[in-house]
């Protein structure tokens, strides 16, 4: 979805590419995540091993805890630099995964939810990015609830369906974003708008 609103003219602020690059060799991040779970966690080349770190900190919430003590502070800080870089008038879109997980879903203007069933969220993670099914129900389990993302929804975008049906969705959703930016639709549009 983001890139699409990329096309149409968004600014992207994609957290999840931020918290990759705060946790690059040689980086602060990387280092606390050392000290906090061993050597370990590292791949040959020095790099952050994100499987196997995932695997810790998705099978434990005091791990995950941790993690997120080190990495968010620094995407949030590197976030509000690229938001405060936008040109002024700038539609800016920031793609926060664990938005609702971290009770961030009051920062923003407006929040909009890509939606899928559990059913094709499963077999996505296990299809598409081949995980296990049981390291996908993991990761699953220790994110929010579909019901936890519906609420904080602004506008939801169904997307169990074709890509064709998520870019209809995505655009018509766009069209919405421009109207509100011309003071021409509701300050909160519905996701009928």
């Amino acid at each position: 979805m983001s890139r699409l609103l990329v096309s149409y003219g968004a600014v992207l602020i994609d957290s999840d590419r931020i918290s990759r690059e705060v946790v690059e060799p040689g980086t602060e991040g990387l280092a606390a995540i050392v000290a906090a779970f061993g050597p370990e966690v590292l791949a040959a080349d020095g790099s952050l091993d994100r499987p196997r770190l995932g695997a810790l900190v998705f099978a434990d919430e005091e791990h995950r805890r941790t993690l997120n003590g080190i990495v968010h502070p620094l995407v949030r800080e590197r976030s509000a630099a690229l938001q405060a870089a936008a040109p002024p008038g700038s539609v800016v879109v920031n793609d926060v995964p664990l938005l609702v997980e971290n009770g961030m879903q009051t920062l923003y203007d407006l929040v909009l939810v890509v939606d899928v069933s559990p059913a094709t969220q499963l077999s996505r993670l296990t299809g598409d990015r081949g995980m296990s099914e049981a390291d996908a129900r993991a990761r699953m389990a220790a994110q929010a609830t579909r019901e936890q993302r519906l609420a904080a929804a602004d506008v939801v975008i169904p997307n169990d369906g074709t890509r064709e049906e998520l870019a209809a969705r995505v655009r018509e959703v766009w069209q919405s974003l421009e109207r509100r930016a011309r003071g021409e639709a509701p300050e909160r549009p519905t996701a009928g708008d």
